[in-house]
């Protein structure tokens, strides 16, 4: 069996800042992130492990200074943990406040805000709640079912495909063709070089393996983009649950793992995947690293 890793897998540094950022606080005071600050169990068990503490909303934090995620909050999110006495810092990540801003720049300009990407996601939320009126949207039925205005202003949850995006805003131009359409990508690199090396990985292997917390949005859009091309692709969190089953027969496995994914984690499954291979641990090194 041959193994293949993506040229372009795991941490981003947006997540690697945030972590570094919340451990370093911590050293000096108590911390409670609001939310998860990245969704990777494996990363939030270890922030626990050194005393870190998690809280939904500021009115259950225990402590005196809270962080916002790696996904960003508002404005107004920010200014109520303020006004219960909080002090709070940021690890957001900084091309998450890129699609803050040009949100914000959109509406400065008279447009009406249209943001693709998921409802209910942190990232969403904190992009529209301080707008006034804005539509959200992540499907065809969803541009369908949009008023016409004179202005539309598009920008992207960081972690969408591109090429879905892209296609989201061709059905807003032809569904309204009389409008102006203003679209800004924010859609993130790390998210652009992840998803273009998954798709070269899944078209040259049997089986692929997505590495990625359960709720990690990037880790399920790799394995979306890799069930395109290639039949038999597995999300896991781990190496545990890895099952040999899965690459009965199989030639080439590929291997990809999203942004919030440690590279501790994307080396114990590799190992894991080897033992199955049949092959020793020592032969890591002939991993192939496909080209972007």
């Amino acid at each position: 069996m041959k193994l293949l890793r993506a040229s372009h897998l795991g941490m981003c540094f947006g997540v690697r800042d945030a972590i570094a950022l919340a451990v370093a606080e911590a050293q000096h005071q108590p911390l409670t992130i609001l939310g998860e600050l990245v969704h990777n169990e494996t990363v939030l068990a270890d922030l626990r492990a050194r005393g870190i503490r998690f809280a939904s909303q500021p009115a259950t934090a225990e402590t005196d200074t809270v962080m916002v995620t790696v996904h960003g909050a508002s404005e107004a999110a920010k200014t109520r943990a303020r006004a219960r006495g909080l002090h709070v810092l940021e690890a957001t990540c900084p091309l998450v406040h890129v699609a803050h801003r040009a949100v914000q720049s959109l509406v400065r300009d008279g447009f009406h805000p249209v943001i693709i990407g998921k409802r209910d996601h942190v990232e969403v939320r904190g992009l529209t709640e301080d707008l006034a009126a804005c539509d959200i949207v992540l499907t065809e039925d969803e541009i369908n079912a949009l008023h016409e205005r004179p202005r539309f202003g598009v920008a992207a949850q960081t972690t969408q495909p591109i090429e879905r995006v892209r296609q989201l805003v061709a059905l807003l131009r032809a569904r309204f063709p009389q409008s102006e359409v203003r679209f800004v990508d924010t859609v993130c690199q790390p998210t652009k070089q992840r998803q273009s090396a998954a798709e070269e990985l899944a078209r040259q292997c049997d089986v692929v393996v997505v590495i990625g917390g359960a709720h990690s949005n990037n880790t399920r859009e790799l394995v979306a983009t890799c069930a395109r091309f290639c039949p038999r692709v597995h999300h896991v969190q781990g190496p545990d649950e890895l099952r040999p089953e899965w690459f009965a027969g199989a030639e080439t496995v590929g291997l990809t793992a999203g942004t919030s994914t440690p590279d501790t984690t994307i080396d114990a499954v590799e190992r894991v995947l080897w033992r199955l291979a049949g092959q020793p641990e020592g032969q890591l090194a002939s991993t192939v690293h496909l080209a972007a």
